[in-house]
């Protein structure tokens, strides 16, 4: 009976970076702990710094680590965000006076920085959705445990929303869709649409991005229940800080 053939051993790089995967998804290495460097490496296996370059390497491309320059590559471990679709934007949420964060978050801390609201001439994909280019934006950076995790900007009819709240850094209770609600305007149906790609050079410095890492990028419509467009917002994700969870009947 013919034995089958022996795998080859992996690379010693590899080797070496599963050696410290392993610690990190553990929790023996831990959020912003420095991994070995370089000299480290070369002096505990022998290798030359080519080596040690490739094994850290392996973990900053899977988002495990991120290199700090002059300083070293430090983990980048952070518990993922369950962005859940329908839930979050449900009238019991805003409508009861809670922020659609607080469904994502769960108790974690988050902060809303890098704010700005302007009235603004709309591109024509947003004027057409919306059916004018007079609109109110609102652009802001979400942070969760201290980390940039996404940027959204959101167009409202200017007409609707002028001398609202909506024009405003506190938008108070329940945010935007319930001030639209006490308009007369409330959301009854959202439609998003969800791709990914790399990251402009804009967004990698706002999200902090370690190179190699994704965006996802939500494109959201909120209509009345007449059917009237009363919001277009674009969301970029940190594609390695999110699960998405949409849950449907068969």
């Amino acid at each position: 009976m013919q034995q089958s053939p022996v795998p080859p051993e992996p690379p010693i790089y590899r080797r070496i970076a599963d050696g410290l995967r392993e610690a990190i998804l553990s929790g023996d290495l831990r959020d912003g702990d420095r991994l070995p460097g370089e000299n480290a490496l070369m002096a505990r296996h022998g290798i030359a710094r080519a080596t040690a370059r490739q094994a850290l390497s392996v973990l900053i491309n899977e988002g495990l680590a991120v290199p700090k320059r002059g300083s070293g590559v430090y983990v980048r471990q952070f518990r993922p965000i369950r962005r859940h679709g329908s839930r979050r934007l449900s009238r019991g949420q805003w409508g009861r006076g809670e922020a659609i964060w607080d469904s994502d978050t769960r108790g974690r801390p988050y902060t809303v920085d890098e704010v700005y609201i302007d009235r603004e001439t709309a591109e024509d994909a947003v004027a057409r959705v919306l059916g004018g280019p007079d609109v109110w934006v609102r652009r802001r950076r979400y942070s969760v445990d201290e980390r940039p995790v996404q940027l959204s900007v959101s167009h409202f009819p200017a007409a609707l929303v002028e001398g609202t709240a909506i024009t405003s850094e506190d938008t108070g209770p329940g945010g935007v869709y319930a001030r639209l609600g006490e308009l007369g305007h409330a959301p009854a149906h959202f439609t998003e649409e969800i791709r990914a790609r790399m990251p402009h050079p804009h967004e990698t410095v706002q999200l902090d991005l370690p190179a190699g890492t994704p965006v996802i990028v939500i494109a959201r419509v909120a209509r009345t229940a007449d059917g009237v467009a009363v919001e277009v917002n674009e969301m970029i994700l940190d594609a390695a800080s999110y699960v998405l969870q949409y849950d449907f009947d068969s």
